[in-house]
Formats: structure tokens, sequence, C-alpha cells
């Protein structure tokens, strides 16, 4: 075998000097001016952001989680130039179905943590041993474990599919299905276009009701709570999306900042599990694992993804308008010979409390298989609700083992 088609066991050692370092950095930071409080109206307040930092400089043991990390099975491997970095964790069940699931921004693997057991283990939390899977969990490159990028590029998400396809090859698979959330539902979507023969379904969260940068949606076509999502995804539209115009335009100049202040990094991050999880809870750790959170905000800062994740998101913006101004010229991208879209594996879509895709929008045809609603959640159901996530998974591919 190719050494970079190799599949090399992974242990996570960062050096002491750069742990230190970022304590340093937390103790030094120098804070603006501006009254304090607690509106997050122009952002994260101060008092907040100062009780984090401290928390994280005090408190956080990143070797407790750095060894909670290292007791799951991780490899990586080059494809394409680029080191992947994945959790490989397999079920005890003979015939679990292989599962690859895939996180967004501004995320990593780490996100999944909270399902591993259930999922791969389900008779041990109350399951059916017939719902197992064998978990495949990639962090895409430029983010958590796969930064730092080789090269360009990597933004674009059928470059991160094809990927996948040969990741999973790598792995043996014959099919498998697939699991995803915010820019990973993207890579979902391409991944079965790529793979249809082996690819036996696509479970979606993290949606959103329409491109950011489109048109805001006649919230007078809904009714009832989607016309409650509408509503929100305007408002979204209108006044959340200054992080994506900023990263999609001029990335390298907002890399100096999470590069060299870590408290710029986490405020970068912590601002949206605010503003993207349940709506009942007041700040991010009402949400989610402190702990947790912070791990993902330590391994941005230590791998410095913060600037490789807001260069990908600049690339996948780029490939975006290429898609965009090829349809507009009359190209059929991705369609078959007569105009019509081929019909791929099923797929399902889960959508929680604080999400906004609206399923008018999402299946003008009808041709989703399995759609569910759910009260509670967010942006990040794999930390806020795992269980309901399980369940969704265990529910949609139940008929397609």
């Amino acid at each position: 075998m190719d050494d970079n088609a190799a599949l090399r066991p992974y242990r996570i050692d960062v050096p002491q000097s750069d742990v230190d370092d970022l304590h340093d950095r937390l103790r030094r930071t120098r804070w603006p001016d501006y009254p304090s409080g607690s509106d997050w109206s122009r952002g994260v307040p101060p008092d907040y952001l100062r009780s984090l930092a401290d928390y994280w400089r005090e408190d956080f043991d990143w070797r407790a989680q750095e060894a909670r990390l290292n007791e799951i099975p991780q490899y990586t491997t080059t494809i394409d130039g680029q080191d992947v970095h994945f959790f490989h964790v397999r079920s005890p069940e003979p015939g679990a179905m292989p599962l690859v699931m895939t996180h967004g921004w501004p995320s990593s693997s780490l996100e999944f943590l909270e399902v591993i057991g259930p999922l791969t283990d389900p008779t041990a939390y109350g399951g059916d041993a017939a719902d197992a899977f064998e978990l495949i969990l990639p962090s895409m490159p430029g983010y958590g474990l796969s930064a730092p990028v080789s090269e360009a590029g990597w933004g674009n998400l059928f470059r991160v599919a094809q990927a996948w396809s040969e990741l999973m090859r790598r792995l043996g698979y014959e099919r498998y299905a697939v699991q995803a959330t915010d820019a990973g539902a993207g890579v979902a979507g391409m991944l079965a276009m790529i793979d249809p023969q082996r690819v036996v379904g696509v479970h979606l969260t993290g949606t959103t009701a329409g491109m950011p940068f489109g048109p805001p949606l006649d919230v007078e076509e809904f009714e009832g709570e989607d016309r409650e999502r509408a509503e929100r995804y305007n408002a979204y539209q209108q006044d959340g999306i200054g992080y994506l115009h900023l990263q999609a335009t001029r990335p390298q100049t907002l890399s100096y900042a999470l590069s060299d202040s870590p408290v710029a990094q986490l405020a970068w991050i912590v601002e949206k599990f605010k503003e993207w999880t349940d709506p009942a809870a007041e700040l991010p750790e009402d949400a989610v694992d402190r702990d947790q959170l912070l791990t993902n905000v330590s391994l941005a800062w230590f791998n410095r993804a913060g600037s490789s994740s807001a260069h990908a998101t600049y690339e996948g913006m780029q490939a975006w308008r290429q898609i965009l101004a090829a349809q507009d010229s009359g190209g059929h991208v991705g369609s078959s010979d007569d105009g019509e879209a081929p019909a791929g594996p099923p797929t399902g879509y889960a959508v929680f409390a604080a999400d906004t895709t609206i399923r008018s929008v999402a299946d003008p045809d009808g041709q989703v298989a399995h759609w569910s609603t759910f009260d509670t959640g967010g942006h990040f159901p794999a930390m806020e609700v795992p269980e309901l996530l399980v369940e969704d998974v265990r529910t949609f591919y139940r008929p397609l083992r």
C-alpha cells in the first residue's frame, strides 16, 4: 500500500509549551473598553466572556479532555495530499451499519462525542442491537484535527466529498450510511451524488430555510411553525451573517485575530453557540456541555483552525458562486442529459427548535423520505439533545439496512 494511503494510528499530544502559551495569552488579554453588561445585541458581552476565559485558563483541564479523546480509536490518512483525521469506532454487534458523520462550522468531529456510545452499542443504552452502527467521524480539512491544510481548495465541498468516498473505500466499506450537519450537509449531498452505489441514505440536520445571501422569505406564504421558522430565517439573514460575510470575503484579515488571540477565537465560536442553540437556553453552556465546547475551541486554537476554516468558507462560497454562474448561463449542474436530476439515496431531515429548515422549501417536490421536527435542541443536536438525534437516525435507517 502507498504510504500516503495508509491508515495511521493517531494520538493527540499537544505540547505543554502550547498549553502554557494559551494560558499566558489568556492572562494578558487586552480587553476592549466597553460598558459591562449581559446584552448580546452587539456580540458577546464582556462580563460573560471574561468569566468564560477565566474558566478556560484556571479550571478547564485540557489534559483530562485530551486523555478522554485518546481513549477513542483514531487515525490519520493522506488523501489528495491532505492529512485527514478521523475517529473510527467499531460496534460490538456483528453486521453493524457503517455511518460516516460530518460536522459543520464552527465545529469538528468532537461534536459527535455524546452519540458514539448509543449509536455503536445500543443495547448498553437501552436500545436494540439491530440498530447498531460502526462510526467514522472525520474532521473536514482545515477543521479540528485535520488542520493545517496542505494547499488551497479544500473549502470546495465537492472535493471533501470525494475525499470521504476515498476514505470509505480505504476502510473497505461496500455500502454505508451518511449523517451530517451544517456545511457537512453539503458534503453529504455531494457524497450521495458521487457514490450512489454505496451510500444507502443521507440523514441531515442543521440546514437552513434558504441561501444566506439569497432573497428573504415571504413569511405570508407560510403558516404556524413554518412561519416562525421563516421569520427566524429572515432575522438571521438580516442580523446574523456578519461572520459569514467576513469569512466569505476577507478570511485572511480575520485570520490574524483568530491566530493571535485565544479570546478572539473563543468569542468567534461562542457567539454562534449562543445564537444557534435551543432558544430556551439563556447561555451557551445551558445548551451544551461547557467543557466539550471549550475542547472544541481549544483544538481550533492549538491547530490554528480558526484561520483555515475561515478560508474554507471563502473557498466554499467561491465554488458556490461558480455553480450559480453556470446555472445562470444555462448549464445543468448535477443533472442528467434529459435535464432531470437523477434519483439518489433516500434522504431524511431532523429539524430542531432553533433550526429554520422548512419542508416546502427544502422538499418542494415531496421527495424526502423522512422528516422529523422537535421542540427542543438547535444547530448542534449531537451536543444539545443527543438522545433525540440518536433515535431519529435509528428510525431513518431501520428500513434501509
